[in-house]
């Protein structure tokens, strides 16, 4: 940041002040954002005439921020303006004891002199050493600072008598110091002090080289001529002038002085102007002044930038709001640990006693060292001290483990008022870690994904424990964890942590952490709590703190801190009346300490303290406005806001008016007082070089917000920190009313609040206050219009501070807004981000906005308002991008809204079994490669991850209320899980035979026995111990109920077997003597078990051995029933039937028909609803009582084979598929994404305006379904005779193609809806591998197994017709098969094989020609519409754009990127320029046909199956079934920078044909640090296993 102070005197430089406010400041301001500085002015002397205070500070004050900004500033830091006054010679405000007792000795002739002198200054014992004191003026006159009208007689007799007061002190103590210093009693500089002006000291220290280098710019003004007419009456205001109005002619000798010294040391920062007076002023209207200014405006600004710019040169560290550079992630985490460090030793120098519980803490420590042990829990009331401990703890730590040992401290309490987030928090640990220990820190993505974020850090604790070094981690106030993520419920902590790691964390013992810490850790051991200090302690503490401020207080006074300190024993109430009584004189009398018995009422004296001296107004307002912004506020924007506050100005300019009324700020020297009395409240917190201003703790905060934000002042406030942050107000004049003038209309001169300094230079303080307070003001409308509905202000605030901020600031928008529209934004942000971290934060404006129009055109016409407004935002800038650009014409990414309400993916593949509680609302997830994950349903988080099975989990089920787990996986073993802490139980070993694994096996648990049954095996085990009491297998186990046993033996014989060994044997009556069991269901609350046989009989067995039989409709593959037992459910391929449960039998009463086979099914607890899965991968709700369909969802992607029913919604999951859906069993319409076709359709096709798709799910179903893109809805079904082999459309003839295994081609005109052509197979019914249409669409080629054929299209009669074969060919029989083909325009076939080989051939000229081969198969031949080119792709890297007129290869592309290079289709644009290719690694990229090079890369999360040519652009169908449209636009001419691959790990190579066919030309493009050693091969292999997963290119 750039901060410079302006020193001058208060009338002299005035015309100068003002226009540097006016016209320069701004500049130089602008100037600064460009480069990513902060640009502050102290101008202290503005908006006043004089010093009206009567304590003396002023000076000091001047001083103290002369240094601030030679401390804070990275380029220059001080403006010194000089003109012909010297300025004002004040009093000292503190005179050391020595020194005025020998300067009273001097004066010791003169008693009235010394009376005099004694009379202002007393003398202070409470400072070490002694001082005297000048005193306030008010202490002698009373009415010097009563500015009311009444006693404006009083003030005016008031302030001459000072005049006079202070004139005499002046005379008698610079005479004694003259005097002093001749006898060699004083130094000269002890001397000088009595001479010297308050102007002179602050250019002595602000001209003053900082580190060598000049950091200040002077500018002397002189007057070369002065008219005898302009006597000192008119020049008072340009000269030193005395009392009775005569020329001051020592101050003028002093200011001689100092100017010829200044013109001989400050030559290279000196600049000389003059000017003459125009009847004692500085006209702005006269010519040569108007001059005078600019020039003088001119220099200061270009000096101020050629500084500005030298000091960046030599400045380091990341740019502010810089949105293009990433920083030095090392940097920023020195920075960070650096604070937490700097903040730790300040505690620890506060720390006395506590040494008992300091050794309780080492020892425990010392003694786990080299085993697994529990954190350490630090707890007790607010205010004891614990972050003190804590840090006392880590210093002494050092000392206790080895030389080497690793300390890592974090102070949440700092971070108020925002509650920190956990993943902040670890992610900070975790790279802390990492970096010293030489370890890999995490990815973005890791970094980003909150359970592998988790994961990494246990992770990491294991690395550094197996590495032999020794760790500390320190968390302080951890119950302070925001409930993003759900920080506060301690699923992060590890409950044990290695050897040689340690984790102490502190907690108030009254929070709702404490409570999570005592589950997670069982036991007390690792818990210490934080007791109340004695008085002896209280004491050492007050010596100490008084000794560190050279400060002392008189017996009385420590004698009733002490008091009030036994009353409550905190530390915190001990610090905060010290920092109160440092300011004690000796002379204070005991009535006016105003000590508070607790910490509240000790801040709420301090604050009665400031109302007095600077105003209540002010005080509220100022420490206000701190409490309520967001991550605290850069003083300059404080003062600006005070400029803009009309009640602070109004009490300011109480009883004077402004100097200028047009122009009216807030008088920084009123701000500066007050910041010094507040500097025990407020802390300096630095963010990308800027330091901002915050409340140095919550109770603090509270203390405010208690006292002055009332919900009044609160909605006021957060207006105008609203407006600011818009910048409603710059440049436009504002009203204000002050007393004794009408309303007024001033400038504030407050900035401009673009949300772009720069091109890549960020409003990062607009972005991150901005949100807030316009939610808290109640002002929702500005927030959807200029930020939730604003693409640029998404994407700004995306780049630079993360897409979780954003979503975060969305979630808070909804839960005071009622606005459907933020939650969609919302959820589409939610959607996107796992893109986007995989990026690594280098994120791209249009793909993001790509991304946005992908997901939420579908949305725009029913929200107009803000979707719609939003997407016409994201097209506008892409339609105007200079850059090739792929467009999104509709929504073909997966969408926001609609039933889907929430996705967990956790660390499991395919899911098998399921269980949830619906009281302690916790699902656990088993999972075919072994963990076992435990998911929250209130919060939708990941508790926890079970780790131990080696197998896949066949069977979970949740005992105790849901605080044990047991798991059965198919290695056998069986476990127990305590979900407290994560931690193992039991392991029974061989639970269960695994030779083969069961398909279906269930746990029954009965008091402490656990029954594990499979279809032909049942074990009964002692639960504590895992003993085996009885065994039984061989026979079919038809279920268990209660503790009955119920198995089938041979010819329908059922054994029922109870606990007590007592068996009771039942005959069923059987058809053909036989009983093959389908399917069983047990029926606890009946009793009986229902068993239906494949014979078509459906047995109900009672546990007493009552049976019944009765005829069964079905063979299921599902049974189950209702909750209430009052529905059966069966299934049976794609029919699910209910059936009313009677005592002896069932009535059919509803038959619901799916596309496909159905495989799970539940009933809603009232039976009005029934919910199905499919493996078309759809869920259905169905009405119970009439059978209609209400709702279809789709988002699966993946067979639906388990459901679950929780407090309406609906949870969902697959054993192909690796997350688990939540669904709202309610959805508003509006809100429900179009349905599509089902992902991974074994054949498919698309029209070409994207409006039709035909797809046959599987390759042994026998019927294309036709689907209606706009309605989303099967339209039609269309019957094959055999498996389909493949599928081609004629787009501009409508005709169907597909061709079948058995050698027919069967078409069907789209027109003509009960029409059917027939191609009859040849005679050795070859089967048919592809089909290809000519670009006329004139000529249809059918290619089998052996031979190629052509035919001829036509239309008879308006009825279409297929001639034919025209002509035929024989494949080679060394060959490999054909696997792609385009039929040219004349008659030319260009196609493929499985083998790479690629042919022509000619059925004009009947010969043939090898092309180029590829080294594995061909995916694509594509031809282009105007017959000129043809793409020909495959599976590996390589794809050959030809010319074929004449045959001759013009560009050969290779791209590699992850893996998936393969091409899998491809579509030429209408004019041929250009070919679009979809691939295998998810990604649809465009190609010149002129230059072969690569235009564009947009990732589509599905590989592209096929793509039609539609327009300027394409449409093309994914395998996830989503039918993409694009429009793509190119400009004429790219920069000759531009690079496609930037920000993608990739890289691509052209060699193209020159016109001189024996030259080629070769270009290449890709990443300098494109490494493909570094990528992530555990993210791609997820990527693999989940189709809908993020990008794994970019």
């Amino acid at each position: 940041m750039i901060r410079i102070f302006i020193s001058s005197t208060f009338t002299d430089m005035s015309s100068e002040r003002k226009v540097l406010l006016e016209r320069a400041f701004p500049q130089v301001q602008a100037f600064c954002r460009s480069l990513g500085l902060l640009f502050e002015v102290v101008d202290l002397r503005w908006g006043l005439r004089s010093i009206t205070a009567g304590d003396h500070e002023a000076c000091e004050v001047f001083i103290q921020e002369i240094e601030k900004c030679r401390r804070l500033s990275a380029g220059p830091s001080f403006v010194a303006l000089l003109g012909n006054r010297y300025g004002h010679r004040a009093l000292p405000l503190v005179i050391p004891e020595k020194l005025l007792e020998v300067l009273l000795a001097k004066l010791s002739n003169n008693p009235d002199g010394v009376k005099h002198v004694t009379q202002w200054f007393w003398k202070d014992e409470n400072a070490v050493p002694p001082v005297y004191v000048l005193q306030p003026i008010s202490t002698h006159l009373s009415r010097y600072s009563d500015l009311r009208p009444e006693s404006a007689t009083h003030h005016e007799q008031d302030v001459t008598s000072w005049r006079l007061a202070e004139t005499q002190l002046l005379k008698l103590l610079r005479l004694a110091a003259s005097d002093a210093e001749a006898a060699g009693d004083i130094t000269v500089e002890q001397k000088q002090v009595f001479f010297t002006s308050v102007l002179e000291r602050e250019f002595d220290l602000g001209l003053s080289s900082k580190d060598g280098k000049p950091s200040a710019l002077l500018f002397i003004r002189e007057i070369p001529k002065q008219r005898v007419r302009d006597g000192p009456k008119r020049l008072a205001k340009f000269m030193d002038v005395t009392l009775d109005g005569l020329v001051d002619m020592e101050a003028q000798s002093h200011l001689a002085n100092l100017k010829s010294r200044l013109y001989a040391s400050s030559k290279n920062v000196l600049n000389l102007q003059c000017v003459e007076l125009n009847k004692g002023r500085i006209d702005p209207k006269r010519k040569d002044h108007v001059q005078y200014l600019e020039s003088f405006c001119e220099d200061f600004v270009s000096q101020m930038k050629s500084r500005i710019e030298a000091g960046l040169d030599r400045a380091e560290g990341p740019k502010w709001g810089n949105t293009d550079e990433t920083g030095d992630v090392a940097d920023r985490l020195v920075q960070e640990v650096g604070w937490h460090m700097s903040l730790s030793s300040e505690l620890c120098r506060g720390l006395h006693g506590r040494e008992g519980l300091l050794g309780k803490l080492c020892l425990a420590m010392w003694e786990s060292t080299n085993s697994r042990h529990g954190p350490l829990v630090v707890h007790g009331a607010a205010g004891m001290g614990k972050s003190a401990l804590l840090c006392k703890l880590a210093q002494e730590m050092q000392t206790v483990l080895e030389a080497k040992a690793m300390v890592v401290i974090r102070l949440l309490s700092i971070s108020h008022p925002l509650r920190p987030d956990v993943d902040v928090i670890l992610r900070s640990v975790c790279s802390q870690i990492c970096l010293t220990c030489g370890l890999a820190p995490p990815s973005w993505r890791i970094a980003n994904t909150h359970p592998e974020l988790i994961g990494f850090f246990h992770d990491t604790l294991e690395q550094v424990s197996q590495q032999g070094q020794s760790l500390l981690i320190v968390l302080d106030s951890i119950d302070l964890l925001s409930e993003h993520h759900h920080g506060h419920k301690l699923h992060w902590m590890p409950s044990s942590v290695p050897p040689n790691i340690h984790l102490v964390v502190s907690m108030d013992t009254n929070s709702e952490v404490f409570v999570n810490a005592r589950l997670k850790l069982k036991t007390l051991d690792g818990f210490y709590e934080v007791e109340r200090l004695s008085r002896d302690e209280g004491n050492l503490i007050t010596d100490s703190y008084l000794t560190a401020y050279r400060r002392t207080l008189t017996l009385e006074q420590k004698e009733a801190i002490l008091q009030s300190f036994d009353a409550t024993g905190s530390p915190l109430h001990l610090m905060t009346m010290l920092f109160v009584a440092k300011r004690w004189a000796s002379t204070t009398p005991l009535n006016d300490l105003r000590l508070g018995a607790n910490v509240q009422e000790m801040l709420s004296q301090f604050f009665v303290m400031m109302e007095e001296k600077h105003g209540r107004e002010l005080v509220g307002g100022a420490l206000g406005y701190i409490a309520l912004s967001r991550d605290g506020l850069l003083e300059a924007e404080l003062r600006d806001i005070l400029s803009l506050d009309n009640d602070i100005l109004s009490e300011v300019y109480k009883y004077s008016l402004p100097p200028m009324p047009s122009l009216i700020r807030f008088p920084p020297l009123i701000w500066a007082c007050l910041r010094k009395d507040l500097d025990d409240l407020l802390e300096e917190r630095w963010r990308c070089g800027v330091a901002a201003l915050t409340l140095k703790s919550r109770r603090v905060r509270e203390a405010v917000c208690a006292r002055y934000l009332t919900s009044e002042r609160r909605g006021r406030s957060l207006s105008t920190l609203a407006e600011y942050f818009q910048g409603r107000w710059s440049g436009k004049l504002k009203p204000v009313s002050l007393p004794g003038l009408s309303l007024l209309l001033s400038d504030r001169k407050v900035p401009l609040q673009p949300l772009w300094f720069a091109p890549g230079l960020a409003n990062i303080r607009k972005l991150q206050e901005l949100p807030h307070h316009l939610l808290h003001a109640g002002l929702w409308e500005e927030l959807r219009q200029d930020v939730i509905s604003s693409a640029e202000w998404l994407y700004c605030k995306s780049k630079l501070c993360g897409v979780a901020s954003v979503i975060h600031d969305l979630d808070q928008s909804s839960r005071y807004m009622d606005c459907a529209e933020t939650g969609l934004i919302r959820d589409t942000l939610v959607l996107i981000k796992p893109s986007l971290d995989y990026l690594d934060g280098h994120m791209d404006v249009a793909l993001f906005y790509s991304e946005l129009l992908a997901r939420l055109s579908s949305l725009a016409t029913p929200f107009p308002s803000m979707i719609g407004r939003l997407c016409s935002q994201c097209e506008e800038w892409l339609l105007t991008c200079a850059e090739p650009i792929l467009i999104p014409k509709c929504s073909f990414l997966p969408a926001a809204g609609g039933a889907l309400q929430h996705t967990m993916s956790g660390p499991h593949a395919g899911v098998l079994c399921l269980d949830l509680s619906v009281e302690a609302k916790v699902l656990v997830v088993g999972s075919e490669d072994g963990p076992i994950a435990v998911w929250s349903l209130v919060d939708r988080f990941l508790i926890q991850v079970l780790r131990g099975h080696t197998a896949a989990v066949l069977c979970l089920k949740l005992t105790d209320g849901a605080a044990h787990c047991l798991s059965l996986s198919a290695d056998g073993s069986l476990r127990r899980w305590s979900l407290n802490d994560g931690q193992q139980l039991l392991c029974i070993q061989e639970a269960v035979s695994v030779n083969p694994v069961p398909t279906w096996v269930r746990l029954h648990r009965l008091d402490q026995l656990l029954c594990v049954h499979t279809r032909s095996e049942v074990k009964v085990l002692q639960l504590d111990c895992g003993r085996v009491l009885s065994h039984l297998e061989g026979s079919e186990v038809l279920g268990v109920l209660n503790d009955s046993v119920f198995v089938l033996s041979d010819h329908g014989r059922v054994s029922i077997s109870n606990l007590q060994n007592k068996t009771l044997e039942v005959q069923l009556e059987t058809r053909h003597g036989s009983l093959t069991p389908a399917a069983s269901v047990t029926l606890p609350r009946r009793g009986k078990v229902l068993v239906v046989s494949k014979e078509g009989v459906l047995y109900q067995i009672s546990s007493r051995g009552r049976h019944t039989a009765s005829e069964f409709p079905l063979v299921p593959t599902l049974l189950s029933v209702s909750q209430e037992e009052k529905i059966l459910l069966a299934g049976s391929d794609r029919t699910l039937s209910l059936f009313n449960i009677n005592s002896d039998s069932v009535d059919k009463f509803l038959n619901l028909w799916h596309d496909d086979v159905v495989l799970s099914a539940r009933v809603t607890a009232d039976c009005r609803q029934l919910v199905s899965g499919a493996a078309d991968q759809l869920i259905r709700i169905w009405s119970v009582t009439t059978g209609a369909l209400l709702d279809c969802l789709c988002g699966s992607n993946a067979p639906v084979t388990s459901l679950f029913l929780y407090d309406g919604f609906i949870i969902s999951a697959s054993s192909s598929a690796s997350c688990v859906h939540m669904w709202s069993l309610g959805c508003d319409p509006l809100h429900r994404p179009t349905p599509r076709i089902p992902a991974g359709c074994a054949f498919s096709t698309v029209t070409r305006d994207g409006d039709q798709v035909f797809y046959v799910r599987e390759s042994s179903q026998r019927e294309v379904v036709s689907w209606d893109n706009r309605l989303g809805s099967v339209a039609d079904y269309m019957a094959l005779s055999a498996e389909i082999g493949c599928m081609e459309l004629a787009q501009h003839k409508r005709l169907l193609m597909c061709g079948l295994i058995t050698g027919t081609v069967l078409i069907y005109p789209l027109d003509l809806p009960q029409e059917t052509l027939c191609i009859p197979p040849p005679e050795n019914f070859s089967r048919v591998l592809c089909l290809a249409v000519s670009s006329q669409e004139k000529h249809l080629a059918v290619a089998h197994e052996d031979s190629v054929y052509l035919f001829e299209i036509n239309a008879r009669d308006n009825f279409p017709t297929v001639d034919g074969p025209m002509d035929r060919f024989s494949l080679p029989l060394l060959l490999s098969p054909l696997s792609s083909m385009a039929l040219l325009s004349d008659r030319r076939l260009l196609y493929g094989t499985r083998g790479g080989e690629v042919t022509v051939y000619d059925f004009s000229r009947r010969i043939s020609s090898t092309l180029d081969p590829h080294s594995s198969r061909v995916t694509c031949v594509t031809a282009s519409n105007w017959g000129t080119h043809a793409l020909v792709g495959s599976e590996d890297a390589v794809q050959r754009l030809w010319a074929l007129n004449p045959l001759v290869l013009d560009h050969t592309m290779e791209y590699k990127g992850f893996f998936f290079e393969g091409v899998l289709c491809a579509a030429f644009s209408e004019s041929d320029q250009f070919v679009f290719t979809g691939s295998q690694d998810r990604t649809v990229k465009v190609w010149s046909v002129s230059t072969g090079n690569l235009l564009r890369v947009q990732y589509v999360y599905s590989p592209v199956v096929r793509m039609v040519t539609y327009r300027n652009g394409f449409v093309a169908l994914s395998q996830h079934g989503a039918v993409i449209q694009e429009v793509f636009r190119c400009p004429d001419l790219l920069s000759p920078n531009y690079n496609p691959l930037k920000k993608i790990k990739a890289q691509y190579r052209v060699i193209s044909r020159q016109k001189n066919p024996s030259e080629l030309k070769s270009s290449t493009s890709d990443l300098r640090d494109y490494n493909p050693a570094q990528f992530d091969l555990n993210g791609i292999s997820m990527l693999k296993a989940q189709p809908s997963s993020t990008c794994v290119l970019l």
